[in-house]
């Protein structure tokens, strides 16, 4: 969010609630960074499932949808502004076992639906553009149990959560004439290496000649200095904080220690689970 605000003083911002938060982050979201929460139905959307309720506003309105784990190195939003398509993902050239492991097994799928074909494109639902009445909610029906909190009815053949199902969908639409996807490449992910980027252009606002999104898809950590890169987040946690209070620099720091105890505590609870599962044998 803070790289958003960096780059786009002004541009409408909304925060896609799709599970619990930590408590008075939406009243500090809306204070400090003039964030709106989205008009969505609240509860608990399962894995990445709310990032499609865009998708189903009035029609026309085109937007961004971005996780929680990525930032912005550079002014992104002209790349969609200059595309006639409705869509614009990251352009990605993944191996067939990537495709299987990441998206959909459009083998397995044949079984279901007999039309199935191999994708055209994929990419990773982290970042992409989209436009609002192009896809309804009975597009995915067929796939996805609406309830809270949304399932996949085939999680075997669709992965990731939103990714695999989005993926497919869009590939079908495409397939038929029914909708258009321009791919570029705008995604950048650390485990293909962010060494060629450099702090000091990035901080020169929109002048920074990344027009590029870093998702760190698949990182965790106790801390962000584990993370790689860990100089480009930082910059933007440091910024965020500057806006916040006097303290604000104190308050990071705070919240650093509490996240890396909690992340710690439950690797562990994780693990004593894992070892009791196989003392019992199941």
């Amino acid at each position: 969010m803070a790289s958003l605000r960096f780059f786009y003083p002004d541009v409408p911002i909304r925060l896609l609630i799709g599970g619990r938060l930590r408590g008075g982050l939406i009243d500090e979201l809306h204070r400090f960074w003039n964030v709106e929460v989205a008009a969505v139905t609240p509860g608990n959307y399962g894995w990445g499932f709310v990032k499609l309720e865009p998708l189903f506003r009035k029609s026309g309105e085109r937007f961004l949808v971005l996780d929680s784990d990525t930032v912005l190195i550079g002014p992104v939003l002209h790349i969609f502004d200059a595309c006639s398509c409705p869509f614009l993902v990251d352009e990605e050239t993944p191996t067939e076992a990537d495709i299987k492991r990441l998206y959909y097994d459009w083998k397995r799928l044949q079984q279901i639906d007999p039309q199935a074909l191999p994708p055209k494109f994929v990419f990773n639902s982290g970042q992409w553009f989209g436009t609002s009445g192009c896809l309804q909610r009975d597009d995915f029906a067929r796939w996805i149990n609406w309830g809270m909190p949304r399932t996949l009815r085939h999680p075997d053949v669709f992965m990731c959560g939103d990714q695999g199902i989005l993926n497919y969908v869009l590939n079908e639409k495409v397939r038929r004439g029914e909708s258009a996807v321009t791919r570029r490449v705008f995604m950048r992910w650390p485990g293909h290496s962010l060494d060629d980027l450099e702090l000091a252009q990035i901080r020169l606002g929109a002048q920074s000649p990344y027009p590029q999104i870093v998702h760190w898809a698949g990182y965790k950590a106790a801390r962000l200095e584990s993370l790689p890169r860990a100089d480009l987040l930082l910059f933007f946690e440091k910024y965020y904080y500057s806006r916040l209070e006097a303290n604000g620099e104190r308050l990071r720091l705070r919240r650093a220690r509490r996240d890396e105890f909690r992340y710690n505590v439950g690797i562990f609870k994780t693990k004593v689970w894992q070892r009791a599962q196989k003392a019992i044998g199941i």
